[in-house]
């Protein structure tokens, strides 16, 4: 399994949301632009992105996700205020499993870390 997973969650629908395009970086720097891509994946029918990172193994750092949210609100015939979202978060212990899900509408969306 993937050391970083995610999740995405339509709480306006209370369905998994498919079809979001999401990749995952990690910075390489102190600046604004600094960041490795290190996988990208489409969520599947369970709003999982299974393959967004093939290997198991990952260092400290900060970590960024985007979800491309429009993608999926264009797809289910809406528009949605944010047209793509992204999550940092800083990974300390790389030998945990570190689960990043999105929750989502049209209007708003949370995180947490997950397990």
């Amino acid at each position: 399994m993937s050391g970083i997973t995610t999740h995405v969650l339509d709480t306006s629908k209370g369905l998994p949301a498919a079809g979001v395009p999401v990749r995952l970086s990690i910075r390489t720097g102190p600046g604004q632009n600094d960041w490795k891509e290190l996988g990208e994946s489409i969520t599947n029918l369970d709003g999982r992105a299974p393959d967004l990172l093939t290997d198991s193994k990952i260092s400290a750092g900060v970590y960024r996700l985007i979800f491309e949210t429009q993608t999926y609100f264009t797809s289910i015939g809406l528009s949605g205020f944010y047209p793509s979202v992204p999550i940092i978060f800083e990974v300390t212990n790389p030998e945990q499993h570190h689960h990043v899900p999105l929750l989502l509408n049209p209007f708003g969306y949370s995180t947490y870390r997950g397990s």
